[in-house]
């Protein structure tokens, strides 16, 4: 919740600051839905900020806003992506937006990926929770997040003695809920689930390209 909220913590300041010590929903200007992306290797992270819901359409598009703005850049003879992620939340192995939203980034970027879910239950052996969102946490103890500007210059000043470097955006809404997809559609991705724990393991290919053939046809 983002206002003036007492956040667990200390802080060294000059005088005290009074703030609320119950987050009701009331007092709140709005909150805050950070979804991360954490690349091992370079000691990057990514977080995408939203302020409406947690939903899988926004957890792809935080993928896609990583991917567009830096990951393309970073690797460029990149041939596949390999996503590791929770069971569930936005990202859940049972949510068919979640897979059609995949799709539609695979087809964009016109190479496969595959995504490999944690079991239910382990996501704390997911390397974004310990190298990226609990520095974020230490870097903002004690300080009450009075504003979307104030969480972003959080995040974006979390630093660690091994390299971490974080970039957060924040997005303004475009996260309903309640979004479907229909039998028909999910007939039509191209999911490939892996022979281990297929449930949690899966790769999906980039659907052929429409024609470019211009047909007129007169009536």
């Amino acid at each position: 919740m983002i206002g003036n909220f007492k956040n667990a913590g200390r802080q060294w300041c000059k005088s005290a600051e009074p703030v609320l010590a119950h987050d009701w929903p009331a007092d709140s200007i709005g909150r805050a839905i950070p979804y991360g992306v954490y690349e091992v290797t370079a000691n990057f992270g990514y977080v995408c900020v939203g302020d409406c819901f947690d939903t899988p359409r926004f957890a792809v598009d935080a993928i896609a806003d990583w991917w567009c703005g830096h990951g393309c850049r970073h690797y460029r003879d990149a041939q596949r992506l390999l996503i590791l992620a929770d069971a569930g939340g936005s990202n859940s192995y049972r949510s068919r937006v979640w897979k059609a939203q995949l799709q539609e980034l695979c087809d964009a970027c016109r190479f496969p990926i595959t995504v490999c879910h944690y079991p239910p239950g382990c996501s704390k052996w997911n390397p974004i929770e310990h190298r990226l969102f609990s520095h974020i946490s230490l870097n903002w103890a004690g300080v009450p997040l009075r504003s979307f500007d104030t969480v972003i210059k959080y995040i974006e000043g979390t630093e660690t003695a091994t390299g971490l470097k974080v970039r957060a955006d924040l997005k303004r809404g475009g996260n309903e809920t309640g979004e479907r997809v229909s039998n028909d559609k999910m007939r039509s991705l191209k999911i490939e689930p892996h022979h281990i724990c297929p449930a949690w393991s899966y790769t999906i290919q980039p659907r052929p390209e429409p024609s470019t053939n211009n047909q007129f046809i007169y009536c």
